[in-house]
């Protein structure tokens, strides 16, 4: 059984983050069927042992770590719900590479190629190895809860290789912190006043991307855009504008690349309204021409005759989303202004979700950061916003920052097999996403953690897509590791 079958089945199987029961299910019967000892918590987390090949009874137990949830983007025509719908993969040839990606939505090659191979190892007797634990996490995207919650003895290995990483040419030894949380910001309704109009506001046709690795390579964020225009229109038109809803974003660890909302603006403010929505779209398409030149802000005139929220609570939504920052916040001091790798970003937020019940909006706030005392910063700042709007906030993941010893006989050993398959060492790389590294060595001590994985672009974002010509590569890397270690 090759790891691509495996992981065209597990396209087959919805796999969103909070709603893992079914992938888990899959890997308890992937067990059963192999004859492999399996455990699995009350948080879904599934761990499959294999005994050690004949000759490496002896040898040290090595973890192969990846995450069974992925974060489920759609494009906004395509009809798609993330518990149910299922990820329809197309293979295809491009710069001489072979490649898959899905049709209309994310593909969760994030991080299901990485599971596919750790499968694929315990299905093939033929692979020499020490004991094998394959570590399968739930909720990575969005709050690592999981993770958090193993038990100290869920594991017994302390050499882990971590097959969640996206450039293939690369190790990745740091990862950055991250701070997770939800506001949840109340309203009143009222009657729509008298002589007003609807008019429907769009963003969208943005590339969106990952909140990590994605967010300084120029993506608008169109929450943060609808927010600032409705918001201009209020405070710089004085448009006595109402919101009768507003919604963005799919993924809290997903830059948005759409949002929408329905306002009502008084009849004699037409021209001025549309006039300022159409200057918003001018000045979109200049700033982003080069990195983000699909992205469009549209009005549509609506009709309305419901409730509205109130002028307190449409102020209060509009008016936080602009005070929060999204995209790099800090840079190391040793950037380089013309390289868009994340890896020179030392901090960055990201607004990811917005959405609305009858009497509440509810944001999702994502902060990174390699210096700990700065995601908190951001962090506090981002709820003392909130909690003078009178939102409740909660905190979802509080994650340390991972440093690897980078000399590490591990680390060593996964270098020189790059150069012996491959012939090329891969670069030792920070890297601006959260990994749950920072989790594991406060909770498993001694545990050292190499991370690699196959070229995969636009992860969390409809574009998503992975090489699967690197894939094949580091699948052999991965075996030839094995039997080194």
């Amino acid at each position: 059984m090759d790891y691509l079958s495996i992981f065209r089945q597990l396209t087959n199987i919805p796999r969103p983050s909070h709603h893992e029961e079914k992938v888990a299910d899959f890997l308890y019967q992937f067990a059963i069927d192999h004859n492999l000892t399996y455990r699995r918590d009350a948080n879904n987390c599934v761990v499959i042992e294999k005994p050690a090949s004949p000759g490496y009874e002896d040898h040290e137990p090595v973890v192969l770590l990846n995450h069974m949830d992925m974060v489920c983007v759609s494009e906004a025509d395509k009809p798609f719900n993330p518990q149910t719908s299922t990820i329809t993969p197309i293979t295809y040839e491009k710069d001489g590479e072979t490649w898959m990606r899905a049709d209309g939505t994310s593909l969760g090659a994030d991080n299901g190629i990485g599971l596919s191979m750790a499968l694929a190892i315990l299905a093939d007797d033929t692979i020499q190895h020490p004991a094998l634990e394959v570590l399968t996490t739930t909720n990575e995207e969005d709050g690592m809860s999981g993770a958090a919650g193993l038990s100290p003895d869920f594991i017994k290995g302390r050499r882990v290789l971590n097959l969640d990483s996206e450039a293939y040419d690369e190790i990745t030894v740091a990862s950055a912190g991250a701070y997770m949380q939800k506001a949840k910001l109340p309203y009143n309704r009222i009657a729509i006043p008298k002589d007003y109009i609807a008019y429907e506001v769009s963003v969208f046709g943005g590339k969106g991307g990952h909140s990590g690795v994605d967010i300084n390579r120029g993506r608008g964020n169109a929450i943060k855009i609808l927010a600032n225009l409705l918001l201009v229109a209020i405070r710089q038109l004085n448009i006595k504008l109402y919101l009768v809803s507003f919604y963005g974003g799919q993924a809290a660890a997903a830059i948005p690349g759409e949002a929408e909302a329905k306002v009502i603006i008084p009849s004699d403010q037409q021209e001025a309204f549309e006039t300022l929505v159409r200057q918003c779209d001018d000045a979109v398409q200049a700033q982003y021409s080069e990195t983000d030149p699909t992205l469009e802000v549209t009005f549509d005139q609506s009709v309305w005759n419901g409730m509205v929220v109130n002028e307190e609570g449409t102020h209060l939504l509009l008016a936080s989303l602009n005070a929060i920052p999204t995209g790099p916040v800090k840079m190391m001091d040793n950037a380089n202004p013309l390289d868009d790798s994340s890896s020179y970003v030392e901090t960055s937020n990201n607004i990811g979700v917005v959405k609305q019940s009858n009497n509440a909006f509810t944001v999702y706030i994502h902060t990174r950061s390699f210096n700990i005392d700065a995601m908190h910063d951001v962090a506090r700042n981002i709820s003392q916003i909130f909690t003078l709007t009178g939102a409740e906030v909660e905190c979802q993941m509080d994650l340390s920052p991972w440093q690897e010893d980078t000399d590490s006989p591990l680390i060593s050993q996964t270098i020189d097999t790059f150069q012996q398959v491959l012939g090329f060492k891969p670069k030792k790389v920070s890297m601006h996403f959260a990994l749950e590294a920072g989790y594991y060595v406060e909770k498993f001590p001694g545990i050292t953690i190499a991370s690699i994985g196959p070229r995969i672009l636009y992860p969390h974002s409809t574009h998503e897509c992975v090489s699967l010509t690197t894939a094949n590569n580091i699948w052999q890397v991965v075996i030839e590791l094995l039997k080194k270690l």
